[in-house]
């Protein structure tokens, strides 16, 4: 999953938009921008001006969230630690949303993280920010070095909470990144954006993500609001895909005019995804798809197909229409490592083009000896 998201996620989408569109007309959907992410296949179904620039607001606590993640992976800080609350963290921005921490009060990283993504706390922010890096700053830095890691390359971060300041901005697309991210290298921790209300400092308060009320299948991610902003949110659904399995999808909707008015943009963006398009399994990871003849190799043949389960996503109906088409780069010459691409497998639907895939070496191909070598070349010669 990890490696399908940074496969397919930081390039261009594998289908041809143009056939999405003449078989699935895209919705209608009042916000700024907005895309919808096939988390399972890494592709995009549908978006609208996914590359505009935005504030983030509190979506920033997703990236806040992923760095922290990342510490408590690599040990360099645990859920069960205490740490002290700074004056900084308890006074930042009294008018925003804060889970209510106290300088007198130690206050855990588990209960900063309930506090950041359920109470969508701006002191938490900081406060795990100070825990993780010493000091805000230093704590942004890794937010935006993660940014460029992830290929979020329209991003930057400029505090860790997302409050307003001109150097905080990204994109719905780069949001889509981030948020598939999340669920597939941290699934431990996603789990807390399902939990519907928290408790803090006796003071009680509801998760803003609406849906996880209205769609038992949604379980995530954030809200996010500021004047200048709008109301934005990421949110992500998993529902039954026949025989193979779960398909989650994710939509990110930025600058719609309320909060009821995300909720249910998002709801439609989610049910639109599910109801028109299939995530198809074509190939297992490892499956030969083909075995043809090397060349000057220490075997005569190799077998060739993908290092990772091909998952598609396709208007439904396209899928029996399917049809591979291999363009091998022959001759095949050993050396052949493994996983090197040795051609590309065309998906094809009505006499159209609509994904490329490239096929590798499922085998490492050494050269045979001098004389086989040259008995190929006289082949090839012949040939």
């Amino acid at each position: 999953m990890k490696k399908l998201i940074a496969a397919l996620l930081t390039s261009a989408t594998l289908f041809c938009a143009s056939a999405f569109g003449q078989a699935v007309p895209a919705p209608t959907i009042a916000a700024k921008s907005w895309i919808l992410l096939d988390a399972t296949s890494g592709q995009v179904v549908a978006s609208q001006d996914p590359a505009m620039r935005v504030e983030p607001a509190s979506l920033t606590k997703v990236m806040t969230a992923y760095v922290t993640f990342g510490a408590l992976r690599d040990k360099r800080i645990d859920l069960k630690q205490m740490v002290n609350v700074s004056v900084k963290a308890w006074k930042v921005d009294a008018s925003s949303s804060k889970m209510f921490i106290d300088p007198a009060t130690p206050v855990s990283i588990q209960d900063l993280l309930y506090g950041l993504m359920v109470q969508s706390g701006n002191d938490a922010a900081v406060a795990l920010a100070e825990a993780v890096a010493g000091d805000e700053a230093a704590f942004v830095a890794q937010m935006n070095k993660e940014a460029q890691r992830l290929g979020m390359k329209n991003t930057h971060f400029a505090n860790a909470h997302g409050l307003p300041h001109p150097e905080n901005y990204t994109t719905a697309a780069d949001l889509a990144i981030l948020a598939a991210r999340v669920i597939a290298d941290y699934p431990e921790f996603y789990k807390i954006d399902s939990v519907k209300e928290f408790t803090y400092n006796r003071i009680k308060q509801q998760n803003r993500n609406r849906l996880l009320w209205l769609d038992p299948t949604v379980d995530g991610m954030k809200t996010g609001h500021t004047e200048a902003a709008g109301y934005c949110m990421i949110a992500s659904a998993h529902r039954p895909n026949g025989k193979d399995g779960e398909r989650r999808l994710i939509s990110v909707v930025m600058g719609t005019a309320s909060d009821q008015v995300r909720t249910q943009e998002s709801q439609k963006l989610l049910n639109w995804g599910f109801q028109n398009f299939d995530a198809v399994k074509l190939y297992a990871k490892g499956q030969a798809i083909d075995t043809p003849e090397v060349w000057k190799g220490s075997s005569s043949k190799v077998k060739i197909g993908f290092n990772r389960d091909v998952v598609v996503t396709v208007p439904k109906g396209l899928a029996a229409k399917l049809k591979p088409v291999l363009e091998r780069k022959d001759p095949l010459v050993a050396p052949l490592a493994l996983n090197g691409q040795v051609g590309t497998l065309k998906m094809q639907a009505d006499g159209k083009t609509i994904l490329e895939l490239p096929v590798v070496a499922l085998e490492e191909i050494s050269q045979a000896s001098i004389f086989g070598r040259a008995w190929d070349s006289l082949r090839l010669w012949m040939k």
